[in-house]
């Protein structure tokens, strides 16, 4: 995964009216915390930060007292209908530190013939990972996979330096079989009344 240098800057205002002022001049206020480190209040550029959480897990460098430190997104509060970045939480995490996150959960394949259907149980898998070293996605095949399949968590084959964070039996992904649409069913309890 590739680093995202984002150029915040320290805010010392707080408050509705200065985070409504950060927003109208295009910043996003934000929060980093984490390692013992006194929460560091910023205002982070809000184009730049919106199009750098397209990527699952991203990697942020911020700048915190004159350094650069690694830091992930771990809470985004949006606004309820335009879907804009209203605040961001953001954790401190060092090269080598094993952290956890769920990476999306990507099936490739064509299932078994028959119009089955296929259910993400976990939309995320819960993986442990070095914090510079996040996987994207994990994809899982489902080529000719029947109704009554399922895939556990246990299954998947993970990057290198990777391990699960869940329970290797939980369900990820299940082959539903199809059901016969409501006409045919009606049609074929009539047949079988005549």
């Amino acid at each position: 995964m590739s680093e995202i240098r984002i150029a915040a800057e320290t805010r010392s205002e707080f408050g509705k009216g200065a985070a409504r002022r950060a927003r109208r001049a295009g910043f996003v206020p934000g929060v980093v915390y984490g390692h013992g480190l006194a929460p560091v209040h910023l205002n982070l550029p809000g184009h730049d930060l919106m199009m750098a959480l397209k990527t699952p897990n991203a990697l942020l460098v911020v700048p915190i007292e004159g350094k650069d430190e690694f830091v992930l997104p771990k809470a985004v509060q949006r606004e309820a209908i335009k879907r804009t970045i209203e605040h961001v939480d953001l954790l401190l995490v060092k090269r080598g530190e094993k952290v956890t996150v769920e990476i999306p959960v990507q099936a490739e394949g064509e299932l078994a013939p028959g119009g089955n259907l296929l259910e993400h149980v976990l939309q995320a898998l819960p993986v442990e990972a070095e914090a510079t070293h996040l996987p994207e996605a994990v994809t899982v095949s489902v080529e000719g996979l029947e109704a009554g399949a399922s895939i556990h968590a246990k299954d998947i084959t993970l990057p290198s330096g990777v391990t699960l964070a869940v329970d290797g039996d939980t369900v990820v992904l299940q082959v539903i079989a199809a059901q016969a649409a409501p006409a045919e069913a009606e049609g074929t309890e009539a047949d079988a009344e005549a």
